[in-house]
């Protein structure tokens, strides 16, 4: 099938981008948003032209890489589906799509498609490590939890860190992210003896990143790949009143 791409090209981070029109027929409906992408590129670089610059990695929904804004839509119009899990039959003949990077202050574009997400790494730096010694895994692993409390861990453990939380946001706001990282070690026993300074730590490195605040729209979740549940903020801020009760507070000063 043919379509027109209008797609954002930035040269780097401080310069000025624009939306680029490119036709590009001959797309076959099986083949993946990425491969299509891949197909764009192999035409320009046939042209002379500079093929557009995109994040990829394991192009199966695990790596959280491919985050694009398709049609005004974190990763595009499919449900709980990364940007590489999306196929060009969920498109018709002659359709126009508009691709564009994450769109927040706290992801600055680099170059095209792609922005910098380290943000997130430095969120969960600041979540710092469990101290509670496990063992070898099998000793680990070996430790009894409620399988509710399990279950929810897992829950928690499925975001990949993708960042369409944010770029759904109105409020570009991150805690959707950072409650599924907190709820992943709250509910489990090693993440017990650090548990109210992980969450004050982890929200206090949120805000300085500058994110911006929750106010329940839902949008996050809405788009979320992994279908991370709102359940999650509702926990942490519960988490974080606990904290103020004990007088807990951030360990580095800003």
């Amino acid at each position: 099938m043919k379509l027109n791409l209008r797609i954002w090209r930035q040269k780097g981070p401080q310069s000025t981008g624009k939306l680029t029109e490119y036709p590009l027929p001959d797309v076959s409906p099986d083949s993946s948003f990425l491969e299509m992408l891949d197909l764009l590129n192999e035409a320009l670089l046939h042209k002379g032209e500079e093929p557009v610059a995109f994040d990829h990695d394991c192009r199966e929904g695990i790596c959280g890489m491919c985050g694009l804004v398709i049609n005004g839509i974190a990763h595009g119009p499919e449900a709980a589906t990364t940007t590489c899990q999306l196929h060009m039959r969920h498109f018709k003949e002659g359709d126009t799509i508009t691709i564009e990077p994450w769109r927040a202050r706290a992801f600055p574009v680099m170059k095209d498609l792609i922005v910098d997400r380290t943000s997130f790494d430095r969120i969960i730096e600041a979540g710092g490590y469990v101290s509670v010694s496990t063992g070898s895994a099998p000793d680990g692993n070996a430790i009894p939890i409620p399988k509710a409390k399990a279950d929810m861990a897992m829950d928690a453990a499925a975001c990949i860190g993708c960042g369409a939380c944010v770029a759904a946001c109105p409020n570009t706001s991150a805690m959707l992210f950072t409650a599924a990282k907190v709820g992943h070690l709250a509910n489990l026993p090693q993440g017990q003896t650090e548990r109210y300074q992980r969450v004050v730590d982890m929200v206090d490195q949120m805000d300085h990143e500058g994110f911006g605040g929750c106010t329940n729209m839902g949008e996050c979740r809405a788009v979320c790949p992994k279908e991370i549940s709102l359940d999650f903020i509702a926990m942490m801020n519960g988490e974080l009143w606990k904290a103020a009760l004990k007088g807990v507070t951030p360990s580095q000063k800003r």
